[in-house]
């Protein structure tokens, strides 16, 4: 069994998407580092199939060299840096609207996860984390005699 570290905003978060779908929509996904630092946090989706689970994170504008996947403690974690591009002297800038910096997002894997078998692959702005799933030995039936 796995402790997960509860944050409050998280669930704020949570409920606030749930009934405020359409404005959340608009809104860039931003988040709490340590409680102190706003960053970006790009948007994930976890898929599942037969033989593994996908993690596809829109990173656009990221390069792979910027990012960095680790898994410790059956937890997964994508982050990295999106960096703002250098203002020309010639240009004005009138209006930012993407968001620069560091992120982080983090999700618990299920118990018995090769950690060696995963793999990322980034094409098109999106990362994909492939997890195998566990190995499980299926139980086998077993004829006990009867004395």
């Amino acid at each position: 069994m796995s402790l997960i570290r509860w944050d409050p905003f998280t669930s704020i978060e949570e409920s606030f998407n749930r009934f405020m779908p359409a404005l959340v929509g608009q809104w860039p996904r931003m988040g709490f580092n340590d409680g102190s630092k706003l960053e970006w946090r790009p948007s994930a989706d976890i898929t599942e199939s037969d033989k593994e689970y996908l993690i596809r994170a829109e990173l656009p504008a990221v390069k792979k060299e910027d990012v960095k996947v680790t898994i410790d403690n059956g937890v997964i974690t994508i982050q990295g840096e999106r960096k703002q591009e250098k203002e020309e002297k010639s240009e004005k800038q009138h209006r930012i609207e993407r968001l620069y910096g560091s992120f982080s997002r983090s999700f618990s894997l299920p118990e018995g996860v090769n950690a060696d078998a995963v793999r990322c692959e980034s094409k098109d702005g999106v990362l994909t984390v492939h997890v195998p799933k566990p190995q499980s030995e299926k139980p086998k039936a077993t004829q006990i005699k009867v004395e």
